[in-house]
């Protein structure tokens, strides 16, 4: 009996090793993302989007197991100008009426120190796919007011708008009223999935 017990783990020891990864959402209540490009070259306009939504798949253990698929709503533009987001919306820009949404899905995580991650992936903007590393910090795991548990955390990435098709501009005297490059910045906060328990 004993023998068979042992056998029994040593067998169920590899699928334990292999569990999927823990779920967790994006809570789009306490989630931003924000962008910043620099202007007639000497200064900086910022804003966010309104919406950003998504899923991890995150191993604490083996983070190269993990997985992140975000989807940023590109109509919530705000840069606290409603005519300059009127026209971020516009066919010069975002075209929202045509690409409404800005997807990230994971293609490679890997770790780069305790609670640091580089996350590769493929960015969807404008309708175009281009690779893109976010590099990433997360904070402790807490629990929430209703006892769920949370972890934040923060990604940044600079992309040539370029290479997604974003080539409006116009020049003067001083270069270009429109940088060519974009920071950008997410800040999400996650919550652990709870698994649904078995109906009665």
């Amino acid at each position: 009996m004993k023998k068979t017990l042992a056998a029994a783990a040593l067998l169920a020891a590899p699928l334990l090793a292999l569990a999927a990864p823990e779920p967790w959402s994006i809570d789009a209540s306490h989630s931003t993302t924000s962008f910043s490009v620099k202007h007639l070259v000497v200064s900086r306009v910022r804003g966010e989007f309104g919406k950003t939504s998504g899923t991890i798949a995150l191993d604490p253990a083996d983070p190269a197991r993990s997985k992140v698929e975000a989807t940023i709503d590109a109509t919530t533009v705000n840069t606290r100008e409603p005519k300059r987001d009127e026209h971020l919306k516009s066919a010069d820009f975002l075209d929202v009426a045509k690409y409404p949404s800005i997807t990230f899905r994971s293609t490679k995580v890997a770790a780069k120190g305790k609670d640091h991650l580089a996350v590769t992936g493929e960015l969807t903007l404008h309708g175009v796919t281009r690779p893109v590393t976010l590099d990433v910090t997360a904070s402790p795991e807490v629990k929430g007011m209703y006892g769920e548990t949370r972890r934040a955390y923060t990604a940044t990435a600079r992309i040539e708008r370029k290479d997604f098709g974003l080539t409006w501009n116009k020049a003067i005297e001083a270069g270009p009223v429109i940088g060519d490059q974009v920071d950008i910045s997410i800040d999400v906060e996650a919550v652990k999935d709870v698994p649904k328990t078995a109906a009665r």
